[in-house]
C-alpha cells in the first residue's frame, strides 16, 4: 500500500510565486500522509506569449522548480514528481519536461513530452505546441519502493500505444500530469484517463492545472486518482487549488491483469484494404 497525492493548481506566469504554492501544496499532501506527490503540466509557469516565456526560461542546473522541488523531496524524505515545466534547451530550444525527486532529492528520472498538442478547436481555440517546444522520443520508467512508475503528460494520453508499451514494460502505475483546456477536459477527460486505466490493468494519476489564469487560458481541472479496474478513487473540483490523495494496493494490478489479460492475449496482425468490386454489367 502506498498514499498518493495529485497538486491541482492554477500556476501563473512568475515561476517564483508558483514555486511558493508548490512548496505549501507539498506539504499539505505529505501532511495527510502521501509519499508520492504529483504537480501538473507546466508547473513552474503557463505563458502563452513566446518572448515572455523565453524571458523566464532556465537550463535545468538553474532552473528555480528544479531547485526548490529538489530541496523539499529531501526535507521532506517523499518521491515528488514535477508534472513538467518549460526547460532551456542546449539549442535554444524548450523542452516540456517532467521530472521525478527521490527522497534524497536527487532526480530519479527526466521525461520530456512526446506528443505536440497541435490542434484547431471550435470557436476558433487553435495551439501549436511544435511551434514552441521540442518533442521528447522516449518513454520512461521508474522502479520506485511501492510500484512501478510509467510517465506521460496530458496530450499523450490520447496515444494509447505509448501506454500499453509502458505497462507491457512493467508500468504499474501511469502519471498523467496535464494543463488539459476547459473545451476538450469537458469532453474527454474523465473518458480517457479510465479507458487508458482499464486497457492497460494500471493506476492512473493525473495532476490538473484547474481555473483561470494569468496568460488568459482556461483549464479544466478535476485532478483525478483512477484503479485499474477504472474506477475514480479521488477528484478535484474544475477550478482552483486544490489537494487529493488515494490509498493504492499495487496487488490489484496483478487482480486485474488475471481478470482480464489483455496484455497477454494481444496478438500481431495486419492492416489489408479490400478493392472496391465494380458493379456487374447487365
Amino acid at each position: 500500500m502506498v498514499k498518493v497525492a495529485a497538486i491541482q493548481m492554477c500556476s501563473g506566469v512568475d515561476p517564483e510565486r508558483n514555486m511558493k504554492s508548490v512548496e505549501r501544496l507539498v506539504r499539505e499532501a505529505h501532511a495527510a500522509g502521501a509519499t508520492y506527490i504529483q504537480t501538473p503540466e507546466m508547473t513552474g509557469a503557463l505563458q502563452r506569449d513566446r518572448k515572455g516565456l523565453m524571458e523566464i526560461l532556465r537550463p535545468e542546473a538553474t532552473d528555480l522548480i528544479v531547485a526548490g522541488a529538489s530541496a523539499l523531496a529531501k526535507e521532506l524524505r517523499i518521491h515528488l514528481h514535477i508534472g513538467s515545466t518549460a526547460i532551456l534547451l542546449d539549442d535554444g530550444k524548450i523542452a516540456n519536461r517532467g521530472f521525478l525527486f527521490g527522497p534524497d532529492g536527487g532526480i530519479v528520472t527526466r521525461y520530456d513530452k512526446i506528443h505536440m498538442f497541435d490542434v484547431d478547436l471550435d470557436n476558433g481555440e487553435s495551439w501549436r505546441e511544435s511551434a514552441v517546444y521540442r518533442p521528447g522520443s522516449e518513454a520512461r520508467l521508474a522502479d520506485l519502493p511501492f510500484g512501478r512508475l510509467g510517465f506521460a503528460i496530458c496530450y499523450d494520453v490520447r496515444f494509447p500505444q505509448l501506454f500499453r508499451a509502458e505497462a507491457v514494460a512493467g508500468a504499474e502505475i501511469v502519471s498523467l500530469p496535464a494543463a488539459f483546456t476547459r473545451q476538450t477536459g469537458e469532453a474527454h477527460w474523465e473518458i480517457l484517463i479510465r479507458a487508458r486505466a482499464i486497457e492497460n490493468g494500471v493506476f492512473m494519476i493525473a495532476a490538473a492545472q484547474a481555473g483561470v489564469h494569468e496568460d488568459g487560458r482556461e483549464t479544466f481541472g478535476h485532478s483525478m486518482i483512477v484503479d485499474p479496474w477504472g474506477r475514480v478513487l479521488a477528484v478535484a473540483s474544475g477550478a482552483g487549488e486544490a489537494v487529493i490523495t488515494a490509498e493504492l494496493d499495487i496487488a490489484e494490478v496483478a487482480a486485474a491483469r488475471r481478470k482480464i489479460p489483455n496484455l497477454r492475449n494481444a496478438r500481431e496482425f495486419e492492416v489489408k484494404e479490400t478493392a472496391p468490386t465494380r458493379a456487374a454489367v447487365a
